[in-house]
């Protein structure tokens, strides 16, 4: 376990190094996660009856008949659990429990109606009363998905440990979006006057793209000068981008130079441009067609040489039918397109994500979260991240200085990120108008969607027993 305030110190990373491959996998291993179990029974009925109702809780599941094929069957693929049905000789139970424990440190032997004398003394072995097939999966399935939770533990603390890759000038995750993105910018930054159109939702980190673009082109050494256009007011924006004389209204005391002008030579991304007010849009129009301006109350143009970049949250053509934004600005800088997806459509990219944010905020607020548990991270993978990756950082902040000494567990998390949000947030359908059992059904697929048909998961989500959302999922034809 790390020291506390160092997650990880940064590793330069080739692409296609097997860290990334290991991140990508895991990420992915959160969001589809189920124990595997190996059965060990005699009787062939008796362990198929139980393997059915194991793959019915979505557990990958495999039916040994003797202790020479359970050895070899966990050779060939961990199980997270091995539950033995009926008796066996000491010699024979032992010989399974040692090649377990070889194999890994987290799976559990379960003994079910055997004689557990013999068997080499571990916590990780325990005896389960004989029970009817459902009941009995019941206790299985939870036995065997703290193991897998303890494996999940296990293995993100090692790749934690293995350090964190290098951001691509601010730029973090190993998606495949994202690797478009990157190697675009590696093919377009040097591109110097053509003009750039970032367009994603609030908190994606459009700004890091503006700032790798220009950090990857000639341009780099020169001003980067970024402008939130929607919290300039009119009356100030064309003064504050173009500079004005002195007297050029009242208060005008002196001689001011422009944001155009400060970007000489380098980049301006102009963020939210959507929200430039129309007598600006036509200016900015003219700077970009001619690369000129003239500062307010003043004769003289003014020549400029600068790569603009702009961005926006807002569908520029619905603003454009709107009246609300110039077709031919449009047309202007829509030039070279970015589109960053939000974070729930690069959902792989979370536990890197929420490790670089812990190590930073460690370091900048004194924080001594050590790391994250798989349950934990699995919660964020999962949730829908309205706030995208800004209020990712922002809760991973809060929680690097409130858990001390330990790793974030589930129970620290925000409730909404506990809890059912996602469900929530991608259930678009109107609730006005339907039954009952029509809402029910819709909650229903929802939840299955959200965890990938996992219906353990689902459960858990919907707040209803596993048996019931069977039941229900036979009644509404969900199968």
């Amino acid at each position: 376990m790390p020291p506390p305030g160092q997650v990880g110190a940064r590793l330069h990373a080739a692409p296609g190094c097997s860290i990334i491959k290991d991140y990508s996998d895991f990420a992915k291993g959160l969001m589809a996660q189920t124990a595997f179990i190996l059965i060990l029974d005699h009787d062939e009925s008796r362990g198929r009856e139980l393997l059915e109702e194991l793959r019915e809780r979505n557990h990958p599941t495999r039916l040994a008949e003797t202790p020479e094929d359970a050895v070899e069957s966990i050779e060939s693929k961990v199980p997270d659990a091995v539950v033995v049905l009926g008796s066996y000789t000491a010699q024979e139970t032992a010989r399974v429990v040692v090649t377990l424990e070889q194999q890994s440190t987290d799976a559990v032997l379960l003994l079910v109606d055997a004689e557990p004398g013999g068997v080499p003394t571990s916590d990780r072995v325990r005896s389960l009363a004989p029970a009817a097939p459902a009941a009995l999966a019941d206790a299985i399935s939870d036995d065997a998905q703290t193991a897998a939770a303890r494996r999940a533990d296990r293995n993100l603390k090692e790749l934690a440990s293995r350090r964190e890759l290098e951001a691509f000038h601010g730029i973090v995750g190993q998606s495949p979006a994202i690797r478009r993105i990157v190697d675009r910018i590696r093919k377009v930054a040097p591109r110097g006057k053509l003009t750039v159109l970032v367009v994603g939702e609030t908190g994606t980190g459009k700004d890091m793209i503006a700032r790798a673009i220009h950090a990857c082109s000639a341009r780099s050494r020169k001003p980067f000068v970024a402008v939130n256009c929607a919290a300039i007011p009119e009356t100030l924006m064309e003064s504050q981008l173009f500079g004005h004389v002195r007297g050029a209204f009242t208060g005008a005391a002196s001689d001011q130079k422009g944001l155009f002008a400060a970007a000489d030579g380098g980049t301006i991304f102009l963020d939210e441009i959507g929200d430039m007010p129309l007598s600006m849009q036509a200016k900015l129009l003219h700077v970009l067609q001619h690369r000129e301006f003239t500062p307010v109350g003043a004769t003289d143009v003014k020549r400029v040489d600068v790569r603009v970049i702009a961005a926006t949250n807002a569908d520029l053509k619905q603003q454009i039918e709107d009246s609300a934004f110039r077709e031919d600005l449009y047309y202007r800088v829509h030039q070279l397109v970015f589109v960053v997806p939000p974070l729930r459509e690069r959902r792989e990219d979370i536990p890197l994500l929420a490790y670089h944010f812990l190590e930073h905020a460690c370091k900048e607020h004194d924080g001594s979260a050590h790391g994250i548990t798989s349950e934990a991270m699995e919660a964020l993978t999962r949730y829908y991240w309205p706030g995208n990756i800004r209020e990712l950082k922002s809760v991973i902040e809060v929680l690097s200085v409130e858990v001390e000494d330990r790793d974030i567990e589930l129970r620290d998390l925000p409730e909404d990120i506990r809890g059912r949000n996602e469900l929530v947030a991608t259930t678009s359908a109107p609730l006005a108008g339907l039954t009952m059992a029509e809402i029910e059904r819709l909650a229903i697929e929802k939840a299955l969607q959200a965890t990938d048909g996992n219906r353990e998961q689902a459960a858990k989500m919907l707040d209803i027993g596993t048996r019931t959302l069977y039941r229900k999922i036979k009644e509404y034809g969900l199968t």
